[in-house]
């Protein structure tokens, strides 16, 4: 399929695609290449999620020529097809459905007090709506970006030069690998039992319901986020942990609120818990999880088990037809210009390891893009803020206070709510989303720190539970690693009942010459 002269809309490419998914050996390679254009390519992007996606059209954007090849009919990658979209999607049901429990049978509230709501009905819900951002990506990659693409097709590396893809070889001064990751298996007997499930196969295969329990292996972001999504329906979640939970939260009393709010609802938290086996039934799905614990050996009946236990890097055939170097976990090592061991290729993304997270992706592939145009670039990724979801969106940045303690002679927190005996039950900080926590139910409506070095009135760290700060953070991050005070916060405008309230808190203080905590 043909397409560099013909024009789809965004309805068309939707079609496409859906059409692709379905019957991708039928359609076959869908192609966009301008053979008009007599010059080489400057290099072939190996992937056209966030990382080659975006450094294509930088690439582009600068005069050069690239090339994605995908194995999927879409750009774009897993994020929309079934990583961080759907979570984003999961994460906003399971703050609806907390909302409506707590109130539950008050005011305008449903009683849901005993009840389980669908958790496939969301994921067909999903399944459904995603070819829409997909086509958005092909739509814009074709007619706004100009990016020349050969979808629906499997690439494979012939040399650091060539790249073969649907019975044709393509060569570029380049490659630049942006192949992503994939769900860390779980090495355990009967991880391949019907009702087992990644990040990736509950909206790919779910055809059944989830029963009255789940089990969730895992304690980092994708297992907590899927964890409190599947507790949120009604269900009962035991999330089995081999080390401590929310570990990437660096500030302990924030990480411990956000697991006394996951506690409250009813999620179970067994912390040192090693996975012995997954006993299935005679249909061959899982029927029951029995792990090793602290306190004893543990069985827990389900026929629903999630697990989220980190992603390995797509490294295999890079490894095997370059030779490029590879750390312990299989990510490729690159250097500050995005460049792998073997000369001409490059490689960016969740393929570089640690973070795996979108902004490092779409950065990664620009910054490969103008290596490779000639710039002299550096990046990695560092002091970056980050967040994930509970119940609630829980965003930070900087230092937490244990590490500031270690680290400063003078550290000044302002906080929210109150460090006193009762603290908890004050109704502050309330914001988006919050306000009727914060009337009828005052510690469920969150939670603020901002960490402060007092000697130079600088701000060190930044933490929040709640709803609507995340935006803020990535903005907040930009004038911190500038060397933001506790002056220049307080100087700026901010909008009442800011839901970080930092601003508001910084103002209160901004007047001592010798700064205290509050």
């Amino acid at each position: 399929m043909t397409l560099r002269r013909g024009f789809l809309t965004i309805s068309q490419w939707a079609e496409k695609i859906e059409n692709a998914l379905a019957h991708p050996q039928t359609v076959g390679p869908i192609y966009n290449i301008d053979a008009r254009d007599g010059r080489p390519f400057d290099a072939i992007f190996i992937g056209g999620g966030a990382a080659g996606r975006f450094g294509a059209a930088y690439m582009r954007a600068m005069g050069g020529r690239p090339l994605i090849i995908d194995r999927w009919p879409f750009l774009g990658g897993s994020c929309p097809h079934n990583a961080c979209v759907p979570h984003h999607l999961f994460s906003d049901c399971a703050a609806e459905l907390m909302l409506t429990r707590s109130f539950a049978g008050e005011l305008w509230f449903p009683d849901l007090r005993g009840k389980i709501v669908s958790i496939k009905e969301v994921v067909d819900l999903f399944r459904k709506g995603r070819t829409g951002p997909h086509a958005v990506m092909n739509y814009q990659s074709k007619e706004q970006l100009d990016i020349e693409f050969v979808l629906n097709a499997p690439a494979r590396i012939l040399d650091a030069e060539a790249v073969e893809a649907a019975g044709e070889i393509f060569r570029a001064r380049a490659l630049v690998l942006a192949c992503g990751a994939a769900a860390a298996p779980l090495d355990t007997p009967g991880a391949h039992l019907l009702g087992v499930h990644t990040y990736a196969s509950i909206v790919e295969t779910l055809d059944k319901e989830p029963g009255p329990t789940i089990v969730v292996i895992g304690g980092g972001k994708t297992a907590v986020e899927y964890g409190c999504f599947f507790n949120a329906t009604g269900r009962r979640v035991v999330m089995l942990v081999r080390n401590r939970p929310l570990d990437m939260i660096a500030d302990g009393e924030t990480r411990g609120y956000a697991l006394d709010r996951m506690r409250e609802q009813g999620v179970e938290i067994v912390e040192g818990a090693h996975i012995v086996e997954i006993i299935g039934d005679a249909e061959g799905r899982a029927a029951r999880v029995i792990a090793e614990t602290s306190t004893g050996r543990l069985e827990i009946e389900t026929d629903f088990v999630f697990h989220a236990l980190g992603e390995r890097p797509r490294s295999d055939m890079a490894v095997e037809t370059l030779g490029v170097e590879v750390d312990a976990k299989g990510a490729i090592v690159v250097d500050d210009a995005l460049r792998t061991s073997i000369p001409g290729v490059y490689a960016v993304g969740d393929l570089i390891g640690a973070p795996m997270e979108m902004f490092k992706a779409r950065k990664s592939g620009a910054f490969a893009a103008r290596s490779i145009m000639g710039e002299a670039v550096k990046y990695r990724a560092a002091d970056w803020p980050d967040f994930l979801h509970t119940h609630y969106e829980v965003s930070w940045l900087g230092l937490g206070e244990e590490a500031a303690r270690a680290r400063y002679s003078n550290v000044v927190v302002l906080k929210l709510p109150p460090d006193t005996p009762d603290g908890l039950n004050v109704g502050l900080p309330a914001g988006d989303r919050t306000m009727l926590y914060a009337m009828a139910r005052p510690h469920m409506s969150g939670f603020q720190k901002l960490i402060l070095d007092g000697d130079t009135r600088r701000v060190i760290g930044a933490y929040h539970v709640g709803y609507g700060a995340k935006d803020a953070f990535q903005y907040l991050n930009a004038l911190v690693k500038r060397g933001l005070t506790i002056d220049e916060l307080g100087d700026l405008d901010e909008l009442f009942l800011n839901p970080t309230y930092f601003i508001q808190l910084a103002r209160l203080r901004a007047g001592q010459r010798k700064l205290t905590s509050m």
